[in-house]
């Protein structure tokens, strides 16, 4: 199983798009600069009032399917 660490800074307006199934796929960049893609409905699990901001890990199948999103703490 594959991780890679993100940051995400979306507003709430912005997340709800992606709820709402408009937007399908979440653009994003890893913390070693790798471009990432991931569905958008995994949001659902780390959206709060104010959107989805900080950094996270995705995890994928050795086939590179998306798994799960989990928040993190650096430092």
């Amino acid at each position: 199983m594959q991780t890679i660490d993100v940051v995400i800074n979306l507003s709430y307006e912005v997340c709800l798009a992606h709820y709402e199934g408009r937007i399908a796929q979440v653009y994003t960049y890893s913390l070693d600069g790798r471009r990432v893609v991931f569905p958008a409905e995994a949001l659902r699990h780390v959206m709060t009032h104010d959107g989805v901001y900080g950094t996270y890990r995705l995890k994928f199948s050795e086939q590179g399917r998306f798994i799960s999103i989990h928040p993190i703490t650096i430092g």
